[in-house]
């Protein structure tokens, strides 16, 4: 291109417009443009994949290494409010001028090879990396593993949290399939953490067909909750009384051990203390993962999108003291599970606020308040053209002690947390 873009937001604007697909699963491309960057990475990368989970596995880990004096490199999506949430260098969002700087460079080098969005996004957070000169990457797989524009960095361990039903157009309809597509990360001689006590047989068999060591929750590694403490038992030894997360939600302790199995892992190279292990969990934040908005009435925030999620943010809300009302706040992606999310959260809601999502992939207010009718809700239903304003209703209409719970996807969470004024953590 002959001029190249001045702002971050004009450079996001022009990654819009240069792939057809938003998503073209596949290497090859990406990999021909790593390449050409000389993008090798001499610190040690840990790639996270699964379902659900992967970015409490990420914060927590780098909440730990943090904590335990190492510099952080740390590449998530999607983001909520800003891009620069994407790419954090020791805790820290990297600015406008980092990234437009790394964006520049790939578009200078790659020519006629197209990239998508999240291809871009991936070398430049690595080339970030590389110029921060990290002691430890973290990244998370964007869609699937396999394929994902990620898993063109070998890791020195790969972890996968869960697995679900999710994305099917693109990673399969069965459980066993989309296993296979996150096992993809695997590599030879490495070890791959599994996080979910049922362990499906295709994570099993592509370890041992490429030969990469596979230690599975329940099995090389596992943990024994108490009410105010938790015991980790690992392949190379335990770490007890350690602190509940700082983050909330069923699955926390699952996620918590993965992340202290990944450390496991990596002890030779990056050690970390256990009072490193406890400020790093006691310190951990992530935005919108059970996200409790001080004030009254109570809300929630969570980006909880498909029934697995669901399901764990059900447990969360009923192991909470009982209040007089809850409102859900729920906007959804159309390609999602929207009935299975609904039929997991149905107990606990009193009144429904649907709204729409204006995106390409968002269901209208009217298609979330068919599934509703179609699921039979016990709750009140009604009808918002945004989430924001869905928001605003509930806060007028909820009492001091009800509770506004708000999830469905990232750009409900984004539009609430806009709508209510709330920053980014960082």
């Amino acid at each position: 291109m002959d001029k190249m873009p001045a702002t971050l937001a004009n450079w996001l604007t022009h990654l819009e417009s240069l792939h057809p697909k938003t998503i073209a699963l596949g290497l090859e491309r990406v990999a021909e443009v790593k390449q050409r960057l000389h993008l090798s990475p001499g610190f040690p990368v840990i790639v996270v994949g699964g379902t659900n989970g992967k970015g409490s596995v990420c914060a927590m880990l780098e909440s730990m290494l943090h904590a335990a004096g190492y510099r952080t490199g740390l590449y998530t999506s999607p983001h909520l409010l800003d891009y620069n949430e994407r790419v954090r260098i020791a805790k820290r969002q990297a600015s406008d001028a980092e990234l437009c700087a790394s964006f520049a460079a790939i578009e200078k080098i790659r020519g006629d090879i197209p990239l998508t969005y999240f291809e871009f996004g991936t070398l430049a957070a690595m080339q970030c990396f590389i110029a921060h000169n990290v002691d430890v990457a973290i990244l998370e797989v964007g869609l699937g593993g396999r394929l994902d524009a990620v898993n063109v960095f070998d890791s020195d361990c790969a972890v996968v949290t869960s697995v679900d039903i999710d994305h099917t157009d693109y990673l399969g309809d069965t459980r066993e399939k989309i296993a296979f597509e996150k096992a993809g990360i695997f590599r030879a001689g490495k070890v791959a953490v599994f996080g979910d006590p049922d362990v499906p047989d295709a994570i099993v068999e592509q370890s041992q067909k490429i030969g990469a060591q596979l230690w599975c929750l329940g099995q090389q590694f596992s943990f024994k909750a108490g009410a105010q403490q938790w015991d980790y038992q690992g392949a190379v030894g335990t770490r007890s009384s350690l602190p509940h997360p700082a983050l909330r939600g069923a699955f926390q302790l699952h996620n918590a051990s993965t992340a202290l199995a990944v450390l496991d892992v990596m002890k030779e190279r990056l050690p970390v203390s256990m009072a490193a292990v406890r400020r790093g969990l006691l310190e951990v934040e992530l935005a919108g993962r059970f996200q409790v908005v001080p004030g009254r009435p109570m809300l929630i925030l969570d980006v909880a999108h498909n029934p697995h999620a669901a399901r764990s943010l059900a447990h969360t809300l009923g192991s909470m003291a009982p209040c007089a009302r809850t409102f859900a706040v729920c906007a959804m992606l159309k390609d999602k599970d929207m009935a299975g999310v609904v039929r997991a959260l149905n107990p606990h809601i009193d009144v429904w606020l649907a709204a729409g999502i204006a995106a390409p992939r968002g269901a209208t207010a009217d298609e979330l308040v068919q599934v509703l009718e179609q699921e039979r809700v016990g709750g009140q239903v009604q009808v918002f053209a945004t989430a924001g304003d869905a928001l605003h209703h509930a806060c007028n209409a909820a009492g001091e002690n009800d509770r506004i719970v708000a999830f469905g996807s990232f750009y409900t969470i984004a539009e609430v947390m806009r709508a209510r004024g709330i920053g980014f953590l960082h």
